[in-house]
């Protein structure tokens, strides 16, 4: 069966190195890819939002299966593209409808579905440019910190934690009033600050059964310490040492279950992952956020450890036989580190040539590419601001950190960051354990 994956980061390299493990995948295509991707798939150049020419490309080359890695396609509605023609209905389509989509498209929406069904999350209001001046009188009389987050869509960087009103203010004003994420911008939500602990949950689900994946946690500051601006993901780990059977049975309980009972009220049909930003307070989870799609970092850290096909994952979805799929779990700890140019995430430069790829990496340690290109005389360049994810698997996180922490030294280029601290937050919690 041939397959089309849609997305060109680390997410969609890492997915397409899984799916390319089955024996029921005959071709894999990614469009529009990157370097690392090129090496085990065909790239295909066509944007992630034209569904015209990517139902064309699909009709022409046979794709049976259509795995959604990147949100933007997923809010603008490709699932329904191909769920409303007839001659495209046949194709496993991996990748929830417009309307579910709208559960990460509008943060105002999600927020107002968890409340609706109970879930677990923090207080908020949500402000406008026609509302500015009521969302000013609103902050200045909020304890701090405080979180502002863009409505929309904006690459992993539309959220401030802001510290005082002077920086909440300033924030609420460059999105309403500057235009600072366009319209992903023109509705901002702020809510109270949760103190806690982050993870990621994440599933699979036809809208009514489901398979829990492997949890991880990611790492968005840029600096070490968590200090800094918010990135797209620096690092990620799984398993999460907090996170255990009983946790995640109130994950299951108060979040996922509530969550799904909820779509099935509301009529929105769904079917792909649901992402599931959580944070840990006080041994209860509150929901941050959803995401209609796997994490980036941290697919790059669960997908190593799922020993189950996922192309026999994704037809029990199809099926409707999610119920009774055993999902089958590499019980090593997986770390990841973002390798990331220079300045990112604010400008930086691209095209700098990527030394050390050809060097034998330590066992048991994987190379996602992210933001890569070839060029034509076959170096392999940085083309984005997180170039490159290390993965490695160990015994323990411990060892799975010190041998992704060893790949990361080898892989260079001219301002090549990372951050080398990811996981270090975690050590006392593997500490309790024993």
């Amino acid at each position: 069966m041939n397959v089309l994956i849609i997305g060109a980061g680390g997410r969609e390299h890492a997915l397409a190195w899984k799916i390319s493990q089955s024996p029921y995948a005959e071709r894999i295509f990614v469009a529009p890819g990157n370097a690392g991707t090129a090496q085990i798939a065909t790239n295909v150049d066509i944007s992630i939002t034209d569904f015209e020419e990517l139902a064309k490309f699909a009709t022409d080359f046979n794709i049976m299966m259509l795995v959604v890695g990147q949100e933007a396609a997923l809010v603008e509605g490709i699932a329904d593209y191909f769920a409303e023609r007839e001659y495209l209905q046949h194709i496993l389509v991996v990748g929830p409808r417009r309307a579910g989509a709208q559960l990460e498209g509008s943060k105002d929406f999600s927020k107002q579905f968890l409340l609706k069904y109970g879930i677990p999350t923090a207080r908020y209001e949500t402000f406008t440019a026609e509302t500015f001046d009521q969302g000013i009188a609103y902050l200045q009389n909020h304890p701090y910190p405080v979180v502002l987050k863009a409505d929309g869509l904006a690459a992993g960087k539309g959220v401030v934690i802001a510290q005082n009103f002077e920086e909440a203010r300033a924030a609420l004003s460059g999105m309403l009033q500057q235009n600072q994420f366009g319209a992903a911008g023109s509705k901002v939500v702020v809510e109270e600050f949760l103190q806690g602990i982050e993870l990621s949950a994440f599933i699979l689900t036809d809208g009514k059964e489901y398979v829990l994946l492997p949890e991880a946690k990611d790492y968005k500051r840029i600096g070490e310490g968590d200090a800094g601006l918010n990135t797209g993901g620096m690092g990620a780990v799984s398993p999460v040492p907090f996170a255990d059977d009983a946790f995640m049975n109130k994950v299951r309980q108060r979040v996922i279950e509530p969550t799904l009972q909820g779509l099935q009220q509301e009529g929105i049909p769904y079917t792909g992952f649901l992402f599931i930003g959580l944070m840990n307070t006080n041994g209860d989870p509150y929901v941050i956020e959803y995401n209609v799609r796997l994490g980036d970092p941290e697919t790059e850290a669960i997908l190593p450890r799922i020993n189950s096909d996922l192309f026999e994952l994704f037809k029990a979805l199809h099926d409707h036989e999610l119920g009774q799929f055993q999902l089958e779990i590499d019980p090593r700890s997986a770390t990841t580190i973002f390798l990331v140019s220079g300045g990112y995430p604010g400008d930086y430069e691209k095209g700098k040539e990527i030394h050390g790829l050809q060097t034998a990496l330590p066992e048991n340690t994987l190379c996602f590419h992210a933001g890569t290109k070839q060029t034509h005389s076959g170096q392999i360049v940085t083309d984005g601001g997180r170039v490159i994810a290390v993965t490695a698997l160990g015994q323990d996180m411990e060892e799975a950190l010190e041998k992704a922490n060893a790949a990361a030294e080898q892989i260079t280029w001219e301002g090549r960051n990372y951050r080398r601290d990811i996981g270090f937050d975690l050590k006392q919690y593997l500490a309790e354990r024993l």
